[in-house]
């Protein structure tokens, strides 16, 4: 399983999860910090437009701590229409954007 991120000219980030490796909140929030690396390394000045993201609802997208890793990053994010249903009245940070 890839693990990928891009703008709409490239891939910026692209990660190969190892086997019986469990995608969870900490590996998430380590794959977001490494494409806030990978931006600043190789879009330069895209960073100070600011980053948004798109992802759907899966726990480790939605965890408290990812929630705040996102903000703590500078990135913002399109919530997912199930995440508006389920999640939007009991969270703070960037779905209520």
């Amino acid at each position: 399983m890839a693990t990928v991120f891009g703008d709409r000219e490239r891939i910026m980030h692209l990660d190969w999860l190892s086997e019986k490796t469990t995608i969870n909140s900490d590996y998430y929030v380590d794959e977001l910090k490494e494409l806030r690396q990978a931006i600043k390394r190789e879009r330069r000045g895209k960073l100070t437009h600011g980053v948004l993201l798109q992802h759907d609802n899966a726990r480790p997208h939605v965890s408290p701590k990812t929630m705040a890793a996102i903000d703590d990053l500078g990135f913002e994010c399109l919530p997912h229409p199930r995440i508006v249903q389920i999640w939007l009245p009991a969270t703070t940070g960037c779905l209520e954007r």
